[in-house]
């Protein structure tokens, strides 16, 4: 284990500068992937705090006790898409209204009577903000009796939802396409590196020496390359991050677990790509 160890590093001494350039392709390569899927995640980032906007909201009939009311709660809370339910009284409605609708402010304080109903705002779980569940809550609602009427703003619940979906489909398709180049780029890289041992190898199978010797420590170098390509990447994305933050919007970086995918990743490109250059060329000898 010592010696393949040892034989893949000095590949990065004999060979620096064809190591360099392996490392840097692996590592831009990536770093377009990065780059996308840093924007990916800001705008799943967007879209959840949206989502997390999304209410459905019980207007109350007049007089309705508020023993009635707190009862109800509990069993509304007791939906599997609802996260919380919360009792708005009309004063607090009207409070509200004059807060936030400050272009009606003289006309709300003029009202010799508050005309807002009290209400039950209904937050959903994540998973559940969308508009066939909200519709489902809102049906539930309305079979309470002290309920007269329902809303949920299903027009823009379900334009949230129509941009959840082309979201996904745009991630996934581009996502995928990335993936794709940077696996041609980083294969064709390190079969470069490969054929740039080729009479190495050639010289070591005529001494006696098996494919699987040969072939391991290209695979450690690959796997290698690749996990610097990968931090590599994930450094000049931290580096793109800092500067969209500083001199364009506040953007979200990635989590520890997916800079450590990222990583992975290029590990696992790199490995890939040495074992089929290796593979195809002890073939050919």
């Amino acid at each position: 284990m010592k010696l393949i160890f040892r034989e893949a590093l000095l590949t990065f001494r004999r060979a620096p500068l064809l190591s360099a350039l392996s490392v840097t392709t692996i590592a831009f390569s990536l770093f377009v992937i990065g780059l996308f899927a840093l924007v990916a995640v800001n705008l799943q980032q967007a879209l959840r705090q949206v989502g997390e906007r999304v209410e459905v909201v019980a207007y109350l009939l007049p007089g309705t006790p508020i023993e009635t009311v707190t009862q109800s709660m509990k069993d509304i809370e007791a939906f599997p898409e609802v996260q919380s339910a919360n009792y708005v009284t009309e004063d607090q409605a009207l409070a509200r209204a004059r807060a936030e609708l400050v272009e009606f402010h003289d006309v709300l304080q003029e009202l010799e009577h508050n005309p807002l109903p009290a209400s039950i705002e209904v937050k959903l779980k994540p998973g559940y903000r969308d508009a066939d569940h909200a519709s489902q809550v809102a049906d539930r609602l309305k079979g309470f009796g002290f309920v007269d009427d329902v809303r949920f703003g299903r027009d823009w619940v379900e334009k949230l939802d129509w941009l959840r979906r082309i979201a996904a489909a745009v991630g996934l398709v581009v996502g995928a396409a990335f993936a794709i180049v940077a696996v041609i780029i980083i294969g064709t890289t390190i079969r470069m590196a490969v054929l740039q041992r080729s009479r190495e190898i050639k010289i070591m199978r005529l001494v006696g020496a098996t494919d699987g010797f040969i072939r391991r420590p290209f695979l450690l170098q690959g796997a290698l390359k690749g996990m610097l390509g990968g931090l590599v990447a994930i450094a000049l994305s931290f580096a793109a991050c800092l500067a969209i933050n500083r001199w364009l919007i506040e953007a979200a970086f990635f989590t520890r677990e997916q800079a450590l995918a990222i990583v992975g990743f290029g590990t696992l490109i790199g490995l890939i790509g040495s074992a089929t250059s290796v593979g195809r060329h002890l073939r050919r000898v």
